[in-house]
Formats: C-alpha cells, sequence, structure tokens
C-alpha cells in the first residue's frame, strides 16, 4: 500500500538489531556510527490470531497475511537538521515515511559504545525531537515566505488561511513541542498536509532494554514514560538482543517456551508490528475459502468499493454490494452457508464503512 514505518534513532541503539529480527533483509548490525546508510526496507508479515483461525477452519491450499513496510533509517545526530553526520539524507529518508518508530537506548552495556558516551534516553529523544522540529521549522519559514506574498498580492483568502495555520503551527514547535501534539481541526491538518511536517508523523517510543528487563522494564524506561507524558505518542518496551536470539529458533514451539521462561505472553517483535500497523491506521479484512484464506489491509474508515478495489480495480469500477460476515459469526457457525442459514449474511451498498476483521464477498460487473 506505499505506507511505511521508518525505524529512527541515535547511532547504536539497537536499530540494525531490532530490523534484522523484523525482517530477512538483513541490515548490518556494526559497532559504529552509520553502519546504516543507505535504508534497508523490509515487508513484514502481521501477525494475526484471526487468520490461523479461518485457515484451521476452511483447511485452503494457501495462506497469506497482512504485511507492513519497516524501513531502517540510519542513526541521527545532533546537528542533522544542518546537515551534521550525513543528516540531510536521513531526514529526506523519514520525509519519506508515515510513521516513525523512534528507538531509545534503555541497557547499560560498556561492551557497546554511545554516541554521547552516556546512557540517559531522555537526552537521546529530546535530540532527535530538536532536530525533526528545526527541521520542521526550516520547512514552514521556506513556505511561509512564498504563501504571504501570495495571499497579499490577490487578496486570496484560502491563502491566508493556510498563512494563519502555518503561523500557529511554527509558533507551537519553536516551543520545543511536536506538530502532532497541536490541537488541529481537520481543515487545518487539511492545509498543513503537504509540508508533510516531520513532527506530524504518528509515533512509537521503543525501549531497548536488556533482557532481565525484558517483562517489567527499568528506571530508564519509566524516566522516558514520564517525559512523554501528554504527547501524543505511544510507548513499546522490547528486548532487542532477546529478539535476536528467539529469532535463532528454529520451531514456533522453541519460541513459545523460551517466551513462558522469560514470563512474556508474546515476543516484542510480534508487539511491534502490530503497534505499527496500527501506527498507520491500517486494519484488516478477510477473504476465506478452500482455495485461499487472506488477510487484505487498508486504511482505517474507506468505504466497501474502495476495499474491493485492493483487491482488484475491476472490483471497485463494477462494484454491485458487498457481503459481509463478522469473524465471531464465522468462526461460531464455521461456514459461510451456516452463517447464510442462519441469517448472519449481511448485504451492504457503497456507502458501507469497512470495520476490521470483516469477512467479506463482493459482487461486482464490469
Amino acid at each position: 500500500m506505499g505506507l511505511q514505518c521508518g525505524i529512527v534513532g541515535l547511532p547504536n541503539v539497537g536499530k540494525s538489531t531490532l530490523f534484522n529480527c523484523l525482517s530477512s533483509a538483513k541490515a548490518q548490525a556494526a559497532n559504529f556510527p552509520f553502519c546504516t546508510i543507505e535504508p534497508n526496507v523490509g515487508v513484514v508479515n502481521v501477525p494475526d490470531d484471526r487468520l490461523t483461525q479461518l485457515a484451521e477452519i476452511d483447511k485452503p491450499k494457501r495462506v497469506i497475511p497482512a504485511t507492513v513496510e519497516i524501513v531502517d533509517i540510519a542513526g541521527l545526530v545532533a546537528g542533522a537538521s544542518k546537515g551534521e553526520g550525513l543528516g540531510n539524507k536521513f531526514l529526506a529518508n523519514i520525509r519519506e515515511t508515515s510513521a516513525i518508530i523512534h528507538v531509545l537506548r534503555c541497557f547499560d552495556d560498556g561492551n557497546v559504545t554511545h554516541v554521547n558516551s552516556t546512557i540517559d534516553p531522555v537526552r537521546d529523544k529530546e535530540i532527535i525531537d530538536t532536530e525533526l522540529q528545526l527541521k520542521d521549522l526550516e520547512t514552514i519559514d521556506n513556505r511561509l515566505a512564498k504563501s504571504e506574498k501570495q495571499a497579499k498580492l490577490g487578496n486570496d483568502k484560502a491563502m491566508q488561511k493556510q498563512v494563519e495555520v502555518m503561523h500557529k503551527c511554527r509558533d507551537f514547535i519553536a516551543q520545543g513541542r511536536s506538530a502532532r501534539d497541536l490541537e488541529l481541526d481537520e481543515e487545518e491538518r487539511e492545509l498543513l498536509r503537504d509540508l508533510q511536517l516531520l513532527t506530524m508523523k504518528p509515533t512509537l517510543y521503543v525501549c531497548n532494554v536488556d533482557v532481565d528487563s525484558a517483562a517489567t522494564g527499568n528506571d530508564y524506561v519509566r524516566a522516558v514514560e514520564k517525559a512523554i507524558e501528554g504527547e501524543d505518542a505511544r510507548l513499546l518496551v522490547i528486548a532487542a538482543q532477546m529478539e535476536a536470539e528467539i529469532a535463532e529458533l528454529e520451531s514456533y514451539e522453541e519460541r513459545q517456551m523460551f517466551l513462558n521462561e522469560m514470563g512474556l505472553k508474546e515476543s516484542g517483535v510480534a508487539k511491534l508490528i502490530k503497534a505499527a500497523y496500527s501506527l498507520l491506521r491500517l486494519e484488516t479484512y478477510f477473504t476465506t475459502g478452500p482455495d485461499e484464506t487472506r488477510a487484505w489491509t487498508f486504511t482505517r474508515g474507506i468505504k466497501a468499493p474502495e476495499a474491493a478495489g485492493i483487491i482488484h480495480t475491476d472490483f471497485q469500477k463494477g462494484f454491485i454490494r458487498a457481503e459481509v460476515i463478522k469473524y465471531a459469526d464465522y468462526v461460531k457457525l464455521r461456514s459461510e452457508s451456516a452463517c447464510r442459514d442462519a441469517g448472519k449474511i449481511g448485504v451492504e451498498g457503497k456507502d458501507y464503512v469497512v470495520k476490521d476483521g470483516d469477512i467479506m464477498h463482493f459482487r461486482f460487473n464490469v
């Protein structure tokens, strides 16, 4: 779908280790700054117990999960907004992503150097936040210079409104805040959209901890939790080194045994993939039968014809109706025919807003 989450952070915080766990594309996890310069892109399967359950019922020839794209972006440093440490290239890579996974080092290890010598995840967070904010201020200032002239010349009311919103956003970011925390209505958001502000992107902070802190977190994590109070952002605790060890285990059973021993219900990687999917406002509908059980990714809030077009453009062009079964009904009744007999298939038109977990069959004519 072209939507990507970018993994960012200072050098040596565990970004590439995490990316390697997420993806079969292997980023070079070397212990020195800028070992990742070109962004690595991984297409990652989204864990979903519902897909497994549907496959157990229908026993199809193939099962196709939903996927999400994760991009490993090189380590940012202070001064990136001014081009330090290949900063311009890295910031451009972030601009191309739809959401940010910000990895923070929350572990002590004398063998892994820190770019600032000491471990302080709150300081590290602020370094990157500041670089993104400075770049956004530069973006707004560049646009304002042109837009203010245009607004005055033609007495352009729409442009005047955009200038007003840009000033509002600029003043907010200048206070050291991120644009995503600014209260804006839908019209104001739309006026800022083409600026592609870096601090407007949905953000997930990932605290990379030592193995012993994987289940409970540690003082570093608690400091980050306090620092992001009031921010429109989420937090996830993960032990990247432990995830790397889990990834080396051959079977599902071995991995589950390992997690049980560590007091964890699911791997950090599984949690991270689900969080990335949610961060991008992505949801899943299903098609299922004897040939194929498949998860289809859609953006939250779309209507039935657009959802049909994800399978094939002809489905959208010739859309007649959608037959919808709720996941819980399908699992309970165990087949499409049983759902039909029980009156559990909804017939929906072009204004139906697709829900996460819907099982869909599209009728179309081209």
